[in-house]
C-alpha cells in the first residue's frame, strides 16, 4: 500500500474519485428503494429479510471497495494466474460436488452463504486477461492466431465448465467479456472474418445437439411469448405488463400491481428493473439508464489516465463485465433479448454479483487514486 504522504503531497480522501463514488452510491441507493418495494408487498412474508440481508452486503462491498483502493492495482497482477487458478477449482469442484437448485448445478454450500464461482470467474477473466494482453503489442497488425490461442484456452475451460452446470447464460457473459477486452486490444481482419465464419456455422449445430431443451424454448419464447403464456411465456409477458403499466411517470412507489401481487417473477433478482420501470416510469428507467452511462463515461476517463497499460485493461474488462450484465439485463426485461438468469448490477439482490461487482470497481478505483503518483 502506499498510504505515506509528504509534505505537499495529495491526501487520501484528495485521490480518491468522489465522482465515481458517488455515481456508485446513487445506483446503490436506488437499488435499495427498489428492493424495499419488491421484498415489502402484502404477500411478501418470506423475503421481507432480504433487504437486511442487502445491507450487509452493500457493508461487505464497500470495505472490499476501499480496501482495494488502497493497494496497488499491480499486486493483483501478480496474482492474477492464481486468482484464475482458485476460481477454475472451485468450478470443478462444483461440477462434482456442487449444490442443486432449480436443477442446475452452480454453487458451494457455505452455510448460511451460497458461493456461485461462475460469479467470480467472471472478474477472475478480466484480471489474467488484464495480465496477458498487456504484454502484446498490438499497435501495428495486432493480435494473430498465435498471440490469441492461450487467451482462448484460458476461456475455454470456464466455458466448459459453466455450460456443463448448466448455465448457457453466464457462460455467455465470460465470453462477451473476454471477447470484448480482446477485440479492444486489436484483432487482425482475418482473425475476425474467420472467427464470424466459425460461428455461422457452429449456431446450427449447437442449436441442434448442444443446447437443452429449456434452452431452445427460451429462445422459442422470447420469439413468440404468447404460444405459452401460462407456461415458458409467461416470465416474459409478466415483465413486459409491468414495464409498459408504468407508462411515463409510472404508478407510484409500491403502488406496482405486477410486482405488489407477486404475479413479476424473481422480482428483488434478475427483473428488479421491472419493479422499478413500473413504479417509476420512463422516467425512472431513464434515470437508471443515465446512471449507468455515467459510470461508464467515468471508467473510460480512469482507463485513459492510468499509468500503465495493464491498469488501462483492468479499467476495460470491469467497464465489460457492468455494461454487459446491464445490456443482457434490461434486453430482457423489456422483451429484447431471451430470459436468462443475469442480475442488474449495483441494483439486483445478490451477494456474490454484489461482491463481484465492488471487487472490480474498487480495482477501477485503485486505478483512478494512482494517477497521481507520477
Amino acid at each position: 500500500m502506499d498510504i505515506s504522504l509528504s509534505s505537499g503531497e495529495k491526501s487520501f480522501f484528495q485521490k480518491i474519485d468522489w465522482s465515481f463514488v458517488v455515481l456508485i452510491l446513487c445506483l446503490h441507493g436506488l437499488g435499495l428503494i427498489n428492493l424495499y418495494s419488491a421484498t415489502h408487498g402484502p404477500l411478501d412474508k418470506n423475503v421481507a429479510d432480504l433487504f437486511i440481508n442487502q445491507l450487509v452486503w452493500l457493508g461487505i462491498g464497500w470495505s472490499v471497495f476501499f480496501i482495494l483502493t488502497l493497494f496497488d492495482y499491480n499486486f493483483v497482477s501478480r496474482l492474477a494466474y492464481f486468482v484464475y487458478s482458485i476460481n477454475l477449482a472451485a468450478l470443478v469442484y462444483v461440477t462434482f460436488y456442487g449444490k442443486v437448485a432449480l436443477g442446475a448445478q452452480r454453487w458451494i454450500d457455505l452455510g448460511s452463504f451460497h458461493y456461485q464461482p461462475s460469479e467470480t470467474m467472471k472478474l477472475a477473466m478480466v484480471v489474467v486477461l488484464a495480465k496477458l494482453l498487456s504484454r502484446y503489442n498490438t499497435h501495428s497488425r495486432g493480435l494473430g492466431f498465435k498471440e490469441l490461442l492461450f487467451p482462448l484456452i484460458l476461456l475455454l475451460a470456464p466455458f466448459a465448465l459453466v455450460v456443463e452446470q448448466p448455465d448457457l447464460g453466464t457462460a455467455m457473459m465470460i465470453t462477451a467479456i473476454a471477447v470484448s477486452m480482446i477485440i479492444f486490444c486489436k484483432v487482425r481482419k482475418s482473425i475476425i472474418v474467420g472467427s464470424l465464419l466459425a460461428v455461422s456455422i457452429a449456431l446450427p449445430i449447437a442449436w441442434k445437439y448442444g443446447l437443452h431443451d429449456y434452452q431452445r424454448n427460451r429462445v422459442l419464447t422470447f420469439i413468440s411469448p404468447n404460444n405459452d403464456p401460462r407456461g415458458t411465456g409467461y416470465n416474459s409477458i409478466q415483465s413486459r405488463i409491468a414495464v409498459g403499466s408504468g407508462q411515463f411517470f409510472g404508478k407510484g412507489y409500491r403502488n406496482g400491481t405486477q410486482s405488489q401481487l407477486e404475479f413479476l417473477p424473481e422480482r428483488h433478482t434478475d427483473f428488479i428493473f421491472s419493479v422499478l420501470s413500473e413504479e417509476w416510469g420512463f422516467i425512472g428507467s431513464l434515470l437508471t439508464i443515465g446512471l449507468f452511462c455515467a459510470l461508464f463515461y467515468t471508467m473510460v476517463r480512469v482507463a485513459s489516465g492510468a499509468r500503465d497499460k495493464y491498469g488501462a485493461l483492468l479499467c476495460v474488462g470491469v467497464l465489460c463485465y457492468i455494461f454487459w450484465h446491464m445490456f443482457v439485463n434490461i434486453g430482457m426485461v423489456i422483451g429484447l433479448l431471451p430470459i436468462v438468469g443475469v442480475p442488474l448490477p449495483l441494483v439486483s439482490y445478490g451477494g456474490s454479483s454484489m461482491l463481484t461487482t465492488m471487487t472490480g470497481l474498487g480495482l477501477i478505483s485503485s486505478v483512478a487514486y494512482r494517477r497521481y503518483i507520477f
